[in-house]
């Protein structure tokens, strides 16, 4: 019966924050349009803004190149936009290809970040490239040129030839990104859902617990020490790899995430328990907690967006109907390394299954020798480190910002409601298909439908399984 209660109460959560997710979120959403002027040189002051729609003439952003030819530009929300390069910026000595030009239309998918490429040449070799296209038109013209990809036997340009444009690629395409996403929420929601089956107790401040660890790795991999010492060793096949800034950065945001779990568990929550404070109190302290290290990580960081360093801008792998970049790449890896451990961890060891029977029934587990108090304090370590791992992976794969663990909240709710309640592999399962849906629903429906979707799914299934996928049915009366 409690059980039900509580899957009723999070599912009530999880709708409530549907609103402070998608339409009152803060002033600018998680994505962004980016991009490095480089050819042939990277140079700095060109003027790029960003209009909103394909045709239209609102102006969302404006932004410059850097030194290193770098420029960005946060975006509202999800959609079409225009993205326009100032040719008056531009030095005497260099021009605008005529493709792909200096006016480039992007569709961007929610907390995606578009790279938009601007390409610059010399006189001469706009001129010479102009004359190769010349050449090569008469020969399709007197038929001596094949047909190629993207092209029918007139030469006509074929719609959705192009990488991506069919059903088929786009499918694939979102295909990878929803396995993507829905990795990321499995290992962020594996310790919501742990902590809830051994305490019975809903964290809702483990969604700023993805923040921190987010933000506790951009600060070391931005340190000059790590940079130095990276330095030192690069070239040197493995060292090269273990003293990245950013590898360091995530071992490190992953041991101060166990280490806050495991002192939340240890100084706050071990106490009110043994106090006899209420769920539903608790609960409450759980929001309280949430605000306040949202708001300073706010003060200590900022509200501005920011990515690690080495992943700003990166070449995407051409994988047949898949285009991939090394980044998420590395995520997909990561993520299903972890996991595995994770799952053989609770399979396998004394304390994994210590950990499971303390959640199947925590009375039982206490009578049976298991020390509880202990197995609870495992728990919030791991939780909080799988937090901050989740934090760094969805780092890089959206943007570092104070509210991106309290956006990603709705949808850790949703895998664990959707999983089971109290069982990891329930949250590593509800995490993929959550993730799959959301961004499977793109194919069809607006972008900023997808959490809508994802929650519908999870309403659907519980009205067939009200345990959820891999939960157990209990006796209730």
């Amino acid at each position: 019966m409690r059980t039900r209660l509580v899957t009723v109460l999070l599912a009530v959560i999880a709708a409530l924050m549907v609103i402070p997710g998608t339409a009152a979120a803060d002033a600018q959403g998680g994505e962004n349009l980016n991009g490095q002027i480089r050819q042939p040189t990277t140079i700095e002051g060109l003027e790029i803004t960003v209009y909103e729609g394909f045709e239209g003439d609102e102006v969302i952003g404006e932004a410059t190149t850097d030194s290193e030819g770098k420029w960005e530009v946060g975006l509202p929300g999800p959609g079409d936009y225009r993205v326009v390069l100032d040719e008056g910026s531009i030095p005497d000595e260099y021009v605008v290809p005529e493709k792909p030009g200096s006016e480039l239309e992007v569709s961007v998918r929610p907390e995606q970040e578009r790279t938009v490429v601007f390409r610059l040449q010399t006189p001469a070799e706009a001129a010479e490239e102009s004359a190769e296209a010349s050449q090569e038109a008469t020969e399709d013209e007197d038929g001596g040129g094949d047909a190629g990809a993207g092209s029918d036997e007139a030469g006509e340009e074929v719609p959705g030839a192009e990488a991506g444009a069919s059903f088929s690629d786009r499918f694939f395409q979102l295909t990878v990104a929803g396995l993507t996403f829905g990795l990321i929420i499995a290992i962020s929601s594996v310790g919501l859902s742990l902590i809830f089956g051994t305490t019975r107790m809903i964290n809702f401040a483990h969604g700023d617990m993805v923040t921190f660890g987010a933000f506790m790795a951009m600060m070391f991999a931005n340190m000059t020490l790590f940079s130095s010492l990276h330095e030192v060793f690069e070239g040197v096949p493995v060292l090269d790899f273990v003293f990245n800034p950013l590898v360091l950065g995530l071992v490190l945001a992953v041991v101060l995430g166990g280490a806050l779990g495991a002192g939340l568990e240890r100084f706050l929550w071990r106490p009110l328990r043994r106090r006899n404070v209420a769920l539903i109190q608790m609960f409450i302290v759980t929001i309280g907690f949430s605000l306040v290290l949202r708001h300073m990580l706010l003060v200590v960081f900022g509200a501005r967006r920011d990515k690690y360093p080495q992943f700003r801008i990166q070449e995407a792998w051409e994988l047949g109907p898949v285009s991939i970049t090394p980044r998420d790449a590395g995520i997909l890896l990561v993520a299903v390394v972890v996991l595995v451990l994770v799952a053989s961890m609770l399979q396998f060891t004394r304390m994994g299954k210590a950990m499971r029977a303390v959640a199947d029934n925590r009375d039982l587990a206490e009578s049976s020798g298991i020390d509880v108090d202990r197995v609870t304090l495992y728990v919030w370590g791991l939780g909080g480190a799988l937090s901050a791992l989740g934090g760094v992976l969805y780092g890089l794969n959206a943007t570092v910002h104070w509210q991106m663990g309290f956006h990603l909240l709705l949808l850790m709710f949703a895998a664990v409601i959707l999983g089971g309640l109290g069982t990891a592999y329930g949250a590593m399962v509800g995490g993929l298909v959550v993730g799959l849906v959301a961004m499977l629903s793109t194919l069809w429906f607006s972008p900023q439908l997808m959490n809508v979707w994802a929650l519908g799914i999870m309403i659907l299934v519980l009205l067939v399984r009200p345990q959820g996928i891999l939960g157990r049915r209990e006796r209730v009366g």
